[in-house]
């Protein structure tokens, strides 16, 4: 398969370094004790979800990186390297350049690189900026049980961190895995009830994951870090209504400098409810008909939704890639041309059309909530990367020509991870595609090669090659790296550079 082709406001103030000690004192009075080897400990909530708030924040406390299994470290890796990578791809686009000029004249001390650029910002704006690159392109990580991207906020806002408060790639490691994490099982308390009125699910629990990842940097105390997740939970970001403009990278990005933001006042104490994410008032039940707060708690440091990530092969919304994988295989299976087909149909499950109806985009970011572009781009081209969501390519004649053949019909037996595809040639012949699982799946996963194709794939213009290399090998060895920030500084551009 032809993978990929490619992709063609707070002025931060007195931001101090902390580094707390960690009080044990809590965890050892109301929940069994953790092991000599100092295991992280979870106790089971309610179901009404008691004590939830400090249930996560006794956690997060006490997990180290010598508790992650093999596979979760790997997979912890894999989501680096796949945000830097969309990072750097995505740092030139017009959005990002937008926000820079808009943010430029309040930013603080230059503190920490944006990445695949020339200029540095203070760590909250570098943080909010590296999550606006890193989504622009809609190529991003993806949890499927809750459709979170989960690296954006919590990568971007840690990045920007270790650039100022210097950690090694072990405690980098461990508060990445940690934040998507607590943003992916808090998503699971209330998906899909909270995505379905309207919520962008990314900024609303990636601000969590941001809090948690960031306050495990700066060793913050079981209080500190339940309070960070009070403040956190009081910045919910992001609503589905953005999709399409400029304004659904604005989530991510501003989730990870929020969750930033949090860790920060806690670590100065500043306080919060101790029961934010519970309450009766707090955030579950204010922004979602639905709370199963055993999703947050039960299993802690057994069971990781961090191991469940996955990474995008197409630039795209994600309920559409069954639909691409399947155009593109019967494309590359019968050497099709465009000239040959009369009519797409394809069977969808309802969330397809929910997200992705578009039927006549205008400008790239439209394209990419259109199954209807998608698919013909996919038929035309043999690929799904940016350029084919570029304006040039939503306005492509021969595109456009193809897309009005596409007919959908919602199919209830359909899953939204499936697709049902039927060409019908000119000459008569029916080609049919069934797809149960797409590629970038967990049951069709990315390959490393993959992963490392579609990266040098975004850093091209951006990067050189070999600084593209460099920063790939950096990022697949993270766990050996001294200082992190080294990731940071070697993604950034000289000035004169590409």
């Amino acid at each position: 398969m032809n993978l990929i082709n490619r992709r063609a406001l707070l002025k931060a103030g007195a931001v101090v370094a902390v580094s707390a000690g960690t009080d044990l004192s809590f965890a050892a009075q109301s929940a069994p004790t953790a092991s000599a080897t100092q295991e992280p400990v979870g106790v089971p909530s309610s179901a009404q979800g008691e004590n939830t708030t400090k249930i996560l924040a006794r956690y997060l406390v006490n997990a180290r990186y010598d508790d992650l299994p093999p596979n979760v470290r790997k997979e912890g890796v894999r989501t680096l390297l796949n945000w830097v990578g969309v990072a750097v791809g995505g740092s030139r686009h017009e959005t990002v350049e937008r926000a820079i000029r808009a943010l430029k004249p309040f930013s603080g001390p230059e503190q920490a690189s944006l990445l695949g650029r020339t200029e540095r910002f203070d760590i909250m704006n570098a943080a909010f900026l590296n999550g606006v690159a890193s989504h622009i392109f809609d190529y991003d990580d993806t949890h499927l049980k809750t459709i979170i991207h989960p690296a954006g906020p919590v990568a971007s806002a840690i990045l920007a961190l270790s650039e100022y408060h210097p950690i090694n790639g072990k405690e980098f490691l461990n508060a990445l895995v940690l934040g998507v994490e607590t943003e992916c099982r808090i998503g699971n308390s209330v998906y899909p009830e909270h995505y379905d009125v309207g919520w962008h699910i990314t900024g609303t629990t990636g601000v969590f994951g941001a809090a948690a990842a960031a306050g495990k940097i700066l060793g913050l105390t079981e209080q500190q870090m339940i309070w960070a997740l009070g403040l956190a939970a009081s910045q919910p970001v992001g609503l589905r209504e953005s999709f399409g403009s400029m304004n659904k990278s604005f989530n991510p990005g501003r989730a990870a400098s929020n969750g930033l933001f949090a860790a920060m006042l806690a670590a100065q104490d500043f306080t919060s409810s101790d029961i934010m994410i519970e309450a009766k008032r707090g955030w579950a039940h204010t922004i979602s008909t639905k709370q199963n707060f055993a999703e947050i708690t039960d299993g802690l440091g057994t069971r990781y939704e961090a191991a469940l990530n996955t990474y995008k092969p197409f630039a795209c919304g994600i309920v559409i890639h069954p639909a691409i994988d399947a155009a593109i295989q019967l494309r590359n299976e019968h050497h099709l041309t465009p000239d040959q087909i009369a009519e797409v149909r394809l069977k969808v499950h309802p969330l397809v059309l929910e997200l992705t109806g578009k039927k006549t985009p205008q400008i790239g970011l439209e394209g990419k909530f259109s199954v209807y572009h998608s698919v013909a781009v996919a038929l035309v081209q043999g690929a799904a990367g940016e350029r084919q969501y570029s304006d040039q390519a939503v306005k492509d004649p021969v595109v456009v020509a193809l897309r009005d053949k596409v007919t959908t019909v919602i199919d209830p037996s359909i899953k939204p991870e499936q697709v049902d595809m039927t060409l019908i040639l000119k000459d008569g012949r029916q080609l049919h595609k069934y797809i149960k699982h797409a590629i970038g799946s967990l049951e069709v996963p990315m390959s490393d090669q993959q992963l490392e194709a579609k990266f040098s794939d975004l850093a091209k213009g951006v990067l050189s090659d070999a600084q593209a290399h460099r920063l790939m090998d950096l990022c697949w060895k993270v766990e050996d790296l001294n200082f992190v920030a080294d990731i940071a500084q070697t993604a950034r551009v000289s000035k004169g550079a590409i």
